[in-house]
Order: structure tokens, then sequence, then C-alpha cells
């Protein structure tokens, strides 16, 4: 009895069961009166056609669009009265203010043009440009970037960086988790704490679900300056989609973390729930770490009504002579531009020769779809790497539902068979790299708060490279015929899955 009062008290499960008891109200509050009143359910089925008329002509997502159709059309007692509380997918008007009012921030991050004209490249120039004028964020040339092909390398590096630290230390993560990787990293900011170091953590609050109700108290207890982004709360909103993604670590100004592990034992291997978990991440040294500080710090003035002294976290760097160009940048929901998935597409169109991409979740659009498939037959050799063993079953299913189109048309699908890739990587024609958070889906592309890294003739992208070879050689492909020799029932299972996948 113990542990299933401790089971519901938990703040996901509380707060979930609150929702749900709430649409339950709600929806038999519209039953009773569709049957009671002839007239309520007719001007239900008019309020429907309208929405699917106002859905139809919105500049949308085409995936996105069809599922609420569907959706409303299948069920039209509760359908559109569902997408009105839900399908506007637009952020709430208080992020979006306040995340728009803090851009100037990036007032103090300028563009070199001398560095910018040094790419010879057009894809690649066009692609810096289009970054700078979407984000903000500058491309470099004197950036040493370190490739940590695991969790555990990147776990090694940055305790080593936060030993280091003497004035600040600001991280942002998706997921904490109590655990090893916690307990030590806690360990030196209580230390630093002492030392007088400016210790700050953002942390997402649905993402940390598992954690204690008390953690934000505890942290600032222990003089670390602590704020969850966007904490869950029991009542019908869609803000609750709108959550903080990235992975962000920046000492002293002089050293930056980026990439796709967060701070939870599975990213280091001490636990294995689904095999062994494959993760990469970057270390960033040079002029390139004052955009994760802007991005921090932007977010941390959204959250504390607060604005910083940009200019106080600059660090003047000695250069890192014949590193290539490196552009760090974030992306927001809260524009209609989307950064990260126009990056990917401008990867795949401008690949001649290969590209490899390392991800998660294969939850694409028909835009990315054939954006890959036309690669493939313009003679690009593109391979895909996902997991052989999921963290989530129904988007593993969605995942795997892409696979026989994809192999159909000459796309490569390779399956990690150790366990679960959590890498974001895409490396095309050794010239060119992105890691990042941002994963091959629609919550990644238009719901979440994204960080990314664009390399271009860095040195580290050989890194890169080898990194992919070898998961490669650990990963089994999968076949056109295996993908398409499917049972009926589960290749039936998955479409349903794939035509809901923008909604999951």
């Amino acid at each position: 009895m113990k542990k299933i009062i401790e089971f519901l008290i938990k703040k996901p499960i509380s707060v979930s069961a609150l929702i749900l008891l709430q649409l339950g109200i709600i929806y038999a509050l519209i039953f009773r009166m569709s049957v009671q009143w002839t007239e309520f359910y007719f001007i239900l089925q008019a309020l429907n056609v309208l929405l699917v008329i106002y859905i139809i002509n919105k500049n949308d997502n085409p995936s996105y669009k069809i599922a609420w159709i569907v959706f409303i059309l299948g069920v039209p007692a509760v359908g559109g009265v569902t997408y009105l509380m839900f399908g506007g997918r637009k952020v709430p008007k208080d992020i979006r203010t306040s995340v728009k009012e803090l851009n100037h921030g990036y007032a103090v991050l300028e563009q070199d043009p001398l560095v910018m004209a040094q790419i010879r490249d057009k894809d690649y120039l066009r692609q810096a440009r289009y970054l700078f004028d979407n984000t903000g964020f500058p491309v470099y040339n004197d950036t040493k970037v370190t490739y940590l092909s695991s969790g555990e390398e990147k776990f090694e590096a940055l305790v080593e960086a936060l030993k280091s630290a003497s004035k600040f230390i600001f991280l942002e993560y998706f997921i904490i988790k109590e655990g090893y990787v916690w307990n030590t990293i806690k360990a030196i900011l209580i230390e630093k704490v002492k030392q007088g170091v400016d210790v700050r953590l953002i942390y997402d609050d649905a993402g940390c679900k598992s954690l204690p109700f008390d953690f934000l108290e505890k942290c600032r207890g222990l003089g670390i300056d602590c704020h969850a982004f966007n904490p869950m709360r029991p009542i019908l909103a869609i803000y609750m989609n709108n959550r903080d993604h990235r992975k962000i670590a920046v000492i002293d100004g002089k050293i930056g973390f980026m990439g796709g592990i967060n701070l939870a034992d599975e990213y280091i291997n001490r636990v294995s729930p689904f095999g062994h978990w494959k993760d990469v991440a970057i270390k960033i040294e040079g002029s390139a770490v004052f955009s994760l500080t802007i991005m921090f710090l932007q977010f941390y003035d959204h959250l504390t009504k607060g604005q910083s002294k940009y200019m106080d976290y600059q660090v003047v760097h000695d250069a890192f002579p014949n590193q290539g160009f490196t552009q760090a940048f974030s992306d927001s929901p809260t524009d209609d531009e989307p950064v990260s998935q126009f990056t990917h597409l401008s990867l795949i169109n401008s690949a001649t020769e290969y590209i490899t991409i390392m991800t998660p979740y294969l939850v694409i659009g028909y835009e990315m779809m054939i954006a890959l498939i036309n690669a493939a037959k313009g003679g690009v050799d593109v391979r895909i790497i996902v997991p052989h063993i999921p963290d989530k079953k129904y988007v593993f299913s969605v995942t795997r539902s892409n696979y026989e189109y994809l192999t159909q048309n000459g796309v490569r699908i390779y399956e990690y068979l150790p366990g679960f890739m959590h890498a974001k990587v895409i490396v095309a024609d050794d010239d060119i790299a992105m890691i990042g958070t941002t994963n091959l889906d629609f919550r990644s592309y238009f719901l979440h708060f994204e960080c990314g890294t664009i390399l271009i003739d860095n040195p580290c992208i050989q890194d890169i490279i080898r990194d992919c070879r070898d998961t490669l050689a650990r990963s089994i492909e999968i076949t056109y015929e295996e993908a398409k020799n499917v049972n009926f029932v589960v290749k039936c299972a998955r479409a349903i899955l794939n035509l809901f996948s923008t909604l999951l």
C-alpha cells in the first residue's frame, strides 16, 4: 500500500490524473448536452466543419493538419473541442513575449564579415548566413571543438571542467536524475559554491519528472541558483508541450558543452534499461563559447525576469588557428521559423557524396522523406542509424513504419544492435557536420527549445566520421525485403501510429 501511495503522489502521476479528470468532466458534459439537445449536436458538427476548413487553409505542417482532421472527423463529438484546447500549437503569450523581449542579448553577438567571407563552399556559406540571419548567432573561425563519442567521455570531460571553474558555472539540462552522475556533479557544485563561484542550474520540469518535489528548494538551500523551466501544473494548457530540450554547460565562459547527453546514469551506462546507450557531445573552447553563454542567460533572464549584463560574461580567448568554422545556435518555438528542420534539410540537399545521420527517432514528415529519397536517387549514399532497442515503443513503431518506403527508394537504414541510439548527428561529404539536441521528429522541430552546432572544415569532423563508421559496424542494416515483409496487423498498427505521430 505504501508503494502504491508513493507512486500516486509522484508529480507526473498526480498532474496527469488531474488533467485527465478535467478532460473527463468536459467530455462527459459535451456528450450529455449532445444527447439532450439536438441543437447543441448540430452546433458541434458545424464547428467541426469550420475547424476542418480552417485547418486545411492554415500554414502548418501537412502531417500535423491531417492528423487533426482525421481526429475531428473520426470523433466528431469531442474532436473539435479537443482541437480548440490543444491543437493551436501556439507558444503561450507569456513565454513568447518574454523570450522575444530577451532578444536584446543577441545585439552583443556580432558577425565578423571577414570570417563569413572565408567560407568558400556556396551551400555552406548560404547555410551560415541563414543561421545568423534567423537566430543571431555568428560563425567563428578561432574555436576548438573536441568530439566526445560517448556519455562516459563527456561526463569525464565535464567533471574535469567543473573542477576548474573559478568564476561561474551555467548548467541547462532537459533531464536530471538522482544517481551517480548527479551526485558526482552536485558534490562539485557544492564545493564551488563554497569557493564563491556563481553556480546556476536550469532544468526542464517535465524532463526531470523523476526528481523529488523538493529538488529545487534543496538546490537553492545549497547555494545553487536553481530554476525549473515551464513547471508542470494540473491544468488544461497547451504550453505543457513546450519543453526546454537543450543540454548546455558553460564554465567560466572558457569551456562549453553541447549534445544529446543529459545528467543521468543511463547516459554513461552505469544502468542499462535499453541496452548500451550510444550518445555524443562536443566540447567547445574559444569564441563560440560566448554563444552558449548567451543561450543560457537568455533563458535565465526569462525565468528570473531579470536582465543580465551579457558583456560581463564574455572572455577574451587565445585564438585556435586552423580549426575551420564553428557556429552554435539555438532554435525556439516562439517564432514561425523551424531553424533546425531547415538546417537538416539544407545539409541533406547540399550533400553530393554521402550523408550519415544518427538519431533516436525517425518521425519525419513528407518534406524530409522526399529530401532523403531525392538525395539517394541523386547518387548520394544516405545512411540513417536508429536504435535497435527503443526507449519508447510507440515512437519506435512510427520510426519503423518509415523503413519500407525509404529503403525501397535507396535510403539505407541501420539499427544500432547493442541498444539505444540517442545521438543527434549529421555529417556530410567530409566537410560539414551538425551536432546538437534536435531529433528528427515533430516535437524537436516545432515544440521544443533546441540547440545545435554546425561545423565546417573543422578537424573534429574526422573524429565524427570515424565514430559513424564504428557505429555502423555495430549496427544491422534493414533491407527493403525485411521492411516489406512485416505482419499485416503490425503494419496496420504502425500506419495508425504514424498518422497521429505529430500528436504523440
